[in-house]
């Protein structure tokens, strides 16, 4: 068997061996005693701790000493000299023992519960200095103190004598302005001044604007911007931010160190806050002031400055720091247009440099609606991100009603949309259901604005005929009791009724409030409403809410003599609206009408039409949609952001309570984008980005943008600026890391298209024009003004006061004879030269209103060219000073060479927008009449074709043209081009040489020497653009090379460059044209000659000359 001696089975060793655990040494068991000495110490610290916050707590309410050495023990009542026994009794203070001290003999002192500088201003008067006392808190976690039941010694008052400061003294003064200033001055704590302004408001603004919910805020706001340089402010519509906080910074004494301005994102919003701020301030508009493109009123005097943010960005060009300003105010930062990112880049470094300076600037951001996290969260934007005030509360209360179904965009018969006849549906419930008040809707342009008034005017008249105008009151009560009963069928019983006013020759009758018993509303059969307001007499009747949809109303109930007796007073409001017209909507109501304002997006922000109750909100916007990758501009019909949807239900509540009726569902709401995309995300930033270029910024990419624009319309923008001359282009040997780094850098060609406040193709075209010598410049700045400027021409589309027809004609025949009233060469030039006579022909009557209806001129779009070609014209004075061009009222059409240099110039600034005809022969068969008039361009694949409204849309056709812009009406519809001019292609290759293919210079025709340029020209065969046309044989320059050397010495020996030698080339051992031999570099005396102008870049007469002069 197996044994114990088996080697295999025996145990190992190593297992026997019993691992020892090292033993811990356990903690020492403390004894009762040292225990308690623990627990003891540790309940000092705690008791230290509490009894530093109970110090600072009481600090908060103690008393000051001068208020507690009039105070007494009752212990002591009745002895005599009290003060002094108490002062033997018990250890003090050394300020309240010398406070009782001095106090003894002035029974005329008064206790004063005023603090801080009050305090110290009152104590000034008796001629009593102020000493501080400095509070030693006792380290909580010192073991060595003592703990608060031992007794402190007496002696340590008396140490603490070394810790009090000197007395301080305070100066008030008072510059004469109204303003108390109080300083004081110590040697160990620099206090800052206090500054207060005092505005004498009349008590009727003052009432208005301690309603105004901001105001609660004032102390928050004024703490926040005195500790921080930058703040945001979000406040609701209708907070008063934008009238306010500029009043706020005023009271505090910033216009001392300079301006306070404001900037607003459009021109009617500066002059109008500029107003009303001054009115309320009580101050003249020399000290409240705006500037906007073409006007303003700003002074040597001027404390507040309203402007657009356009203008701001064009002075930071001549001061970058802005150094006439002490506090910015970016409002309406939610719109977060191209200007207002740039400015916000641009202040996130000037702000910190002015603290440097020792020389701060405050920049405040204001918005109703914005996204915080693009500033909050953006560290290259602000390293330290700012605070955000919210301001919560509108004025008035805002009720929210949704529809339960959201109407389908076009109507079934694809005439109109759908919810323009919900608009009108809801308007009519509104205005014949509801209390008095304004309704302000909301649609996308201004052919649907007069659509919508056209219908509302003719359903309810503005003026009431005086055949059924009540004599009475009975009569009155008589008959909207009749009316209201084929509303609201259930209603028992009238209380009050809304009485129109009727004027009597006795007497008027003032209108009175709604209130009907069992007036009640289910909003939830048709409407969700989302913020409740508790006023059921405002909100919709029973039966309207019972019906299934608003689609199907019947209008039936409703007689067409029922409505004359609830007159409306439609206005209409959008951009392009003369100003007078605009200026209506403020106006009072005529007695007895409801004001209806149909309006364009222009009416969401910064406006408060007076005695708006009701919004009717289509959700609906257009918009302009750019393709990336072709620059199509589309105008599209979206639904607006959540943010835009809340702006526009705020201005309801800006004079009273309101209610805002959305024509759309609250789930289709809750599919809404958050926000409007930024307008540097979705439009070209060329103009920007030339814009940072002539300010020295050549890393755009690397600009801290609160939103970056993407990187691919960040190149085409510097490749579109690249074409034009304005910016270099980089050598192709660098690396993408370089280039990232910094690309082109801007030219002289560049500077000076920058110093134009319009698009770089435009300001291209003012500095072709300076260099011509053809006198047409004047031409030149009209018809950029006019292209900036567009919608020249009146619209009849949705205007029933005109004969369509009739004034369409008319305005047809007119652009004939103002296109080709001097020529068959004007033509040529296309629907600039309608431009040109429209605007000529204008300003040589007058530019009178009735001229302009006569014509079909849009009046404001005429007095806006006219502003900017003054603006224009100046510039171009101010850069060139030998010019000394000036606006012609009566100026002369162009000649026929005018004419050509006008059509070049205009290919020079749109290189890339060149259309050829489609020949047949390129026609798919089939296609033929659906091509017909069809044109490629080198942006896009698709055919486009030449707009119906230009003058060259008729035969004949032009074969090659330059096109201002591409739209597309509807999308899948044909794409059209704007504003074309028809061009030579023998110009491309002189005009835009950067989009063409140039083969080797053809020796037949030989190269030949320009003596008027000063150039060797030469003959090649080109194409053009990325669909390769064929050009044919131009003439170029030659390219640089050492060719070009030999055939310029060739010239220059023949004596083609310089006469006098011409006599020379017979004696010569060697003909010229031994030169451009291919066997002239064995000759010695070729070479030399060669190295001798290559060496010294000699190739032009011009630098020969100069050559001589240097050495002669």
């Amino acid at each position: 068997g197996i044994d114990e001696s088996n080697a295999l089975i025996l145990p190992d060793k190593s297992d026997t061996k019993v691992k020892k655990e090292q033993i811990k040494p356990l903690p020492r068991k403390l004894s009762k005693k040292q225990r308690k000495n623990y627990e003891k110490i540790l309940d000092q610290k705690r008791k230290k701790e509490k009894r530093s916050a109970l110090l600072e707590s009481l600090s908060s309410v103690q008393v000051s000493t001068s208020e507690l050495a009039m105070l007494d023990s009752t212990a002591h009542l009745g002895t005599r000299n009290s003060k002094l026994r108490l002062l033997s009794k018990r250890p003090l203070p050394s300020d309240l023992r010398e406070a009782i001290t001095n106090n003894e003999g002035n029974n005329g002192f008064q206790i004063n519960s005023l603090s801080g500088k009050r305090k110290r201003r009152k104590l000034l008067r008796k001629d009593k200095p102020i000493i501080k006392e400095v509070a030693i808190e006792e380290d909580p976690l010192d073991e060595t103190s003592s703990s608060d039941d031992e007794p402190q010694s007496s002696d340590s008052h008396e140490d603490s004598k070394d810790l009090e400061l000197k007395p301080e003294t305070f100066n008030a003064k008072s510059d004469g302005n109204g303003e108390i200033i109080v300083s004081d001055t110590t040697e160990d704590i620099m206090l800052k001044p206090v500054t207060y302004v005092h505005l004498d408001r009349t008590a009727a603004i003052q009432e208005s604007r301690l309603a105004l919910p901001i105001l609660g805020e004032e102390q928050v706001i004024m703490e926040a911007i005195n500790g921080n340089q930058v703040v945001i402010i979000c406040g609701e519509t209708g907070s008063g931010k934008t009238t306010q906080v500029p009043q706020f910074l005023y009271e505090a004494g910033y216009a001392r160190a300079g301006m306070i301005g404001v900037t607003e994102p459009r021109r009617v919003a500066a002059v109008n806050m500029s107003k009303r701020v001054a009115i309320e301030m009580n101050l003249p508009t020399t000290k409240v002031s705006y500037q906007i493109r073409y006007d303003n009123n700003v002074t040597k005097e001027t404390c507040l400055k309203f402007m657009t943010d356009g203008v701001l960005a064009q002075e930071m060009k001549q001061d970058f720091l802005l150094t006439k300003y002490s506090v910015l105010i970016l409002d309406e930062a939610h719109e977060r247009t191209a200007n207002t990112d740039l400015l916000i880049g641009l202040l996130s470094r000037v702000v910190p440099l002015r603290n440097k300076k020792g020389n701060p600037l405050k920049l405040i951001i204001m918005s109703a609606t914005l996204r915080v996290e693009d500033f909050t969260k953006n560290e290259r934007l602000f390293k330290v991100p700012p605070p955000v005030l919210k301001i919560s509360t509108r004025q008035f209360p805002v009720t929210v009603h949704f529809s339960k179904k959201t109407p389908q965009n076009e109507c079934e018969d694809g005439l109109g949309y759908a919810y323009l006849d919900e608009a009108f549906k809801k308007i009519c419930k509104i205005h014949r259901t509801l209390p008095p008040g304004g309704i302000l809707v909301f649609v996308t342009g201004k052919q649907e604005v007069h659509a919508l008034k056209r219908k509302l005017t003719q359903t309810f008249p503005s003026n009431m005929p005086a055949t059924t105008e009540p004599n009475n009151n009975e009569e009155v009560l008589v008959l909207c009791h009749n009316i209201i009963s084929l509303v609201i069928p259930d209603v028992k019983s009238i209380k009050t009724l809304v009485l129109f006013q009727v004027k009597d020759d006795k007497k008027e009758n003032l209108p009175q409030m709604i209130n009907l018993d069992d007036y009640k509303t289910n909003p939830d059969n048709e409407e969700n409403v989302e913020e409740k307001y508790h006023h059921p007499d405002l909100l919709l009747s029973e039966e309207e809410n019972e019906s299934d949809s608003e689609l199907l109303m019947d209008d039936s109930a409703y007689s067409a003599e029922n409505d004359r007796v609830l007159p409306m007073q439609v206005l209409p409001l959008y951009a392009m609206l003369p100003p007078h017209k605009q200026k209506l909507v403020f106006e009072p109501v005529p007695l007895g009408s409801r004001l209806c304002v149909v309006a364009t997006n222009v009416a969401e922000t910064s406006l408060t039409i007076p005695g708006i109750k009701y919004i009717v909100d289509t959700g609906k916007v257009k918009r302009r949609v750019y393709d990336k990758t072709t620059g199509v501009s589309t105008f599209r019909i979206g639904w607006v952001s959540k943010a835009s949807a809340n702006q526009r239900a705020g201005r309801a509540g800006r004079t009273e309570s309101g209610h805002t009726y959305r024509l759309f569902s609250s789930a289709v709401f809750q599919d809404f984008d958050e926000f409007d995309l930024p307008e540097i995300s979705s439009k070209p930033v060329a103009g920007l980005v030339l814009q940072m270029k002539s300010m020295n910024i050549d890393r755009v990419v690397n600009f801290p943008f609160p939103t970056p624009p993407p990187l691919d319309a960040l190149e085409s923008a510097e490749e579109l600026l690249m074409s034009l001359g304005a910016i270099n282009r980089p050598p192709r040997n660098l690396t993408l890391k370089e280039l990232k780094k910094g690309s082109g850098s801007i030219t002289e060609l560049g500077r000076l298209i920058a110093s134009f406040p319009v698009h770089p193709r435009y300001g291209k075209m003012i500095a072709m024009a300076i260099d011509q010598k053809s006198n047409v410049v004047e031409y030149v700045i009209t018809i950029v003004a006019a292209l900036t400027v567009k919608e020249l021409f009146a619209s009849f589309q949705y205007d029933a006061d005109q004969d369509q027809d009739k004034l369409a004609a008319r305005l047809q025949h007119m652009k004939v004879l103002w296109c080709t009233g001097g020529g068959p060469q004007r033509r040529l030039l296309g629907d600039p030269m309608v431009y040109l006579g429209a605007i000529g022909a204008a300003e040589f009557a007058g530019a009178t209103p009735s001229y302009c209806a006569n014509n079909c001129l849009r009046p404001k779009a005429v007095i806006e060219i006219r502003k900017l070609r003054s603006q224009l014209t100046n510039l171009v004075n101010s850069v060139q000073p030998d010019y000394t061009i000036e606006v012609n009222p009566k100026m002369n059409p162009p000649i026929d060479i005018q004419v050509k240099h006008l059509r070049q110039i205009l290919l020079s600034a749109m290189p890339d927008q060149v259309a050829r005809c489609i020949p047949t022969g390129e026609m798919v068969a089939g296609e033929a009449k659906k091509l017909k008039g069809a044109y490629r361009c080198a942006l896009m694949d698709e055919p486009v074709f030449i707009h119906p409204e230009s003058i060259l849309s008729r035969d004949p056709l032009p074969v090659f043209l330059v096109f201002q812009e591409i739209t597309e009406m509807k999308e899948g519809k044909k794409i059209y081009m704007r504003d074309v001019t028809e061009i030579d292609p023998s110009w491309l290759a002189t005009f835009c040489p950067q989009h063409c293919v140039f083969s080797k210079p053809l020796e037949e025709p030989s190269p030949t020497y320009d003596p008027v340029s000063d150039d060797v020209k030469c003959v090649v065969t080109a194409t053009y653009g990325r669909l390769s046309w064929p050009l044919g044989q131009v003439v170029i320059t030659y390219p640089p090379g050492l060719d070009r050397y030999r055939w310029f010495a060739k010239f220059l020996l023949d004596g083609s460059v310089v006469s006098s030698l011409k006599k020379f080339s017979t004696v010569f051992l060697s003909r010229p044209v031994t030169m451009v031999k291919s066997w002239s570099s064995l000759q010695p005396r070729t070479e030399s000659m060669l190295k001798s102008l290559a060496g010294a870049g000699v190739d032009s007469k011009q630098k020969l000359v100069k050559m001589w002069k240097e050495n002669p």
